[in-house]
């Protein structure tokens, strides 16, 4: 069954997530070797203590997204389905096939305003605990809410998402942050 129509539930925390992702982001860097700039974990899954659906998800940044030949085989390698049909022409997205742990891979260019986005979105809530807090309070509500429609959940969660990212904004200018090393 596609993730995209499995119903959306939040779950509490799992401390097991952190080894998954290590396990996966290992395969990874060994499949795409310097094609990889980056892999990181990323999304909720990558907060300690902070309540999300059960997919491990994957930052892979590259120099280009065209042609995608040098990571898409690769990847598909490994048991990720390319969804050639992504809406989301920023990144290119591969999800986990039946039989490996649930994870989702976004492909996005290395130094983009995506990619960054989604570091400085994942660090601001691993250092400020209030926010990640209040992520979950609402992702719980919504995913109650919208259990079966996933663009409702989505589009439903973007002012909290925007308005931490505001937040993470200023924090960043104040604490001069800058992405860590890649975390494979």
């Amino acid at each position: 069954m596609s993730d995209r129509t499995d119903p959306i539930v939040v779950v509490a925390y799992d401390p097991g997530w952190p080894g998954t992702f290590r396990t996966l982001g290992r395969q990874i860097r060994t499949a795409l070797g310097a094609t990889a700039r980056r892999v990181d974990h990323v999304g909720s899954t990558a907060v300690p203590g902070l309540d999300a659906k059960p997919a491990i998800d994957i930052q892979v940044s590259v120099t280009e997204l065209e042609p995608s030949g040098a990571f898409v085989r690769p990847l598909e390698g490994l048991g990720l389905e390319f969804i050639a049909d992504n809406p989301d022409r920023s990144k290119r997205f591969f999800r986990a096939r039946p039989g490996i742990p649930a994870a989702h891979v976004h492909v996005r260019p290395w130094g983009s305003f995506d990619e960054q986005l989604n570091l400085l979105f994942r660090d601001y809530l691993r250092t400020h605990r209030d926010a990640a807090e209040e992520y979950a309070a609402v992702k719980r509500e919504l995913a109650l809410r919208f259990r079966d429609d996933r663009p409702g959940y989505v589009r439903a969660k973007e002012s909290t998402v925007w308005s931490i990212l505001r937040r993470a904004h200023d924090w960043a200018q104040e604490s001069a942050w800058a992405p860590g090393s890649s975390d494979a």
